[in-house]
């Protein structure tokens, strides 16, 4: 019998690891069961889902060049589909152009006036960025200078 990727088989359980669970499928061959792949919620100990000698239903996710057989417990389980999510609708509380958001300073966010800017450039943020660093680093050498005791002092 061939395995191919997608097929849903009925195997057995013949070893566990702290890993995952082997299982062995028709025509004899050995495929393993991911412990991601054993349920759909965390599971920190195989044990508490699977034996030795249990017969399972897995689905068969890959199968590589080498022989190894990547299968999924969870995965050949059937669930209703999830119904479709309605479409998002636009916000009404505020004016469609206005998009100002946070403080309403800066390049970007609405101007005093409350009129929408163009968002801010790249350069722009650069520009503010290195202007606010430069401002910060002149702080800090301000106060680690005074706590030297001034650039002419000695130490």
């Amino acid at each position: 019998m061939s395995i191919e990727v997608g097929s849903k088989l009925e195997g057995k359980v013949t070893g566990i690891t702290n890993f995952g669970a082997f299982v062995e499928l028709p025509g004899g061959k050995t495929g393993l069961v991911h412990i991601s792949e054993v349920a759909d919620k965390y599971v920190d100990n195989i044990n508490e889902f699977l034996t030795v000698g249990d017969t399972v239903t897995v689905k068969v996710m890959k199968v590589e060049d080498d022989g190894k057989i990547g299968l999924s417990i969870r995965k050949a389980q059937d669930r209703p589909e999830r119904p479709e999510r309605p479409e998002r609708q636009e916000r009404t509380d505020r004016p469609k152009g206005d998009r100002r958001g946070g403080s309403g300073r800066g390049p970007g966010r609405g101007g005093p006036g409350g009129r929408p800017q163009r968002p801010a450039s790249f350069e722009d943020k650069m520009n503010r960025f290195l202007k606010d660093s430069e401002e910060r680093l002149a702080s800090l050498r301000k106060n680690t200078d005074s706590k030297r005791g001034g650039r002419g002092s000695k130490r």
